[in-house]
């Protein structure tokens, strides 16, 4: 067995013991033989914590790396960037505008607690049609910045920031001139956090995963020819501006669900890509499913690392991956041969 095929066997082999490990330890601690139990006896006591909060938080949690790492490579490759991502290119701050436009204008979310580990529930349509329209104005924003005035890819992410910082101040203005409720509702959105996955969420996210995910797929050859450059890529067949444009709506749908579901969880979607790119290179029919499990691997670990490095406080995973994604980003940065 190659190389290639070994690491993807790992990276499923480790996603689901982080699974397991994250059913497994929270607040209340369950063994591995009784979470196996209560996954099938759902009449027991502990079962209601399996059921209703470990394992929506778990499925949550995979969903949401996934899509942040598969919407990781695929930007990285179209806009030509390493430095591309949700994060960095403000579609997750502009995902989070719409979401809290819908919370605070619209009035389309609650959120309530359960014991020490919270979960929200949303109004869903409003909230992720918001979400989503707030990914796309970037998404289009950025398109445009560097289609029409060709933008080093340095210029690009500089633009990111920027519009991470418009956006930032455009949902603080909502805030502001909102009441009590809405505006607590919208900061506790804010802190990206796999606990408020549920069961109706995760459907949602689901969904939308497998079928960005499969669209993505198919474009696998033309994202190799994309390596080569745009007349390269021309002449092997493939339509560089339609790609681009296609693929970037793709990740906005895919960073916008779980924006909107979960809150702001940065630098997944860039870490998890160069990580896979360092073991096995630039393919993407291997780049592309390896960069999800990646990206839902390292979601896992960091909620786990999040639940109990000061337990029984939990903190938000947000907190845990930007930490992590701050030094990331920066060894990145300085590999640049300039800026």
């Amino acid at each position: 067995m190659s190389f290639k095929w070994s690491l993807g066997l790992f990276l499923l082999f480790l996603m689901i013991l982080l699974a397991f490990l994250s059913i497994s330890y929270g607040s209340v601690n369950i063994s591995f033989l009784d979470v196996m139990r209560l996954l099938f006896q759902k009449d027991r006591e502990e079962a209601y914590i399996v059921w209703e909060i470990r394992l929506p938080r778990t499925i949550g949690g995979i969903l949401t790396g996934a899509s942040l790492g598969v919407s990781g490579a695929v930007m990285q490759n179209v806009l030509q960037n390493p430095l591309a991502s949700p994060f960095t290119l403000g579609i997750s701050h502009g995902a989070a505008f719409g979401a809290a436009f819908a919370i605070i204008v619209l009035g389309a979310g609650k959120t309530f607690n359960v014991g020490p580990e919270g979960f929200s529930i949303l109004q869903g349509v409003p909230v992720v049609f918001s979400a989503f329209c707030g990914a796309l104005l970037t998404v289009l924003i950025i398109l445009g910045l560097s289609l029409l005035r060709s933008l080093s890819p340095q210029a690009i992410i500089l633009a990111g920031v920027a519009l991470s910082s418009l956006f930032t101040s455009a949902t603080m203005f909502l805030q502001y001139f909102s009441d009590e409720v809405r505006v607590a509702s919208t900061v506790f959105w804010t802190f990206g956090d796999v606990g408020k996955a549920g069961w109706q969420e995760n459907k949602i996210m689901a969904l939308t995963f497998c079928i960005s995910f499969a669209l993505l797929w198919v474009n696998r050859w033309n994202y190799n020819a994309m390596l080569w450059g745009d007349e390269t890529a021309k002449n092997l067949g493939t339509n560089p501006k339609f790609l681009r444009i296609f693929s970037l709506l793709i990740c906005a749908i895919l960073t916008a669900v779980p924006t909107a579901f979960l809150g702001i969880i940065g630098f997944v979607g860039l870490i998890s890509p160069h990580i896979i790119r360092l073991l096995i290179g630039n393919d993407y029919t291997l780049l592309i499913p390896f960069s999800a499990m990646a990206g839902a691997g390292l979601l896992l670990a960091s909620d786990l690392l999040a639940r109990t490095i000061l337990s029984p406080i939990v903190l938000p995973v947000g907190i845990i991956t930007s930490f992590i994604g701050a030094p990331v980003f920066l060894t990145l940065l300085l590999r640049r041969n300039r800026f």
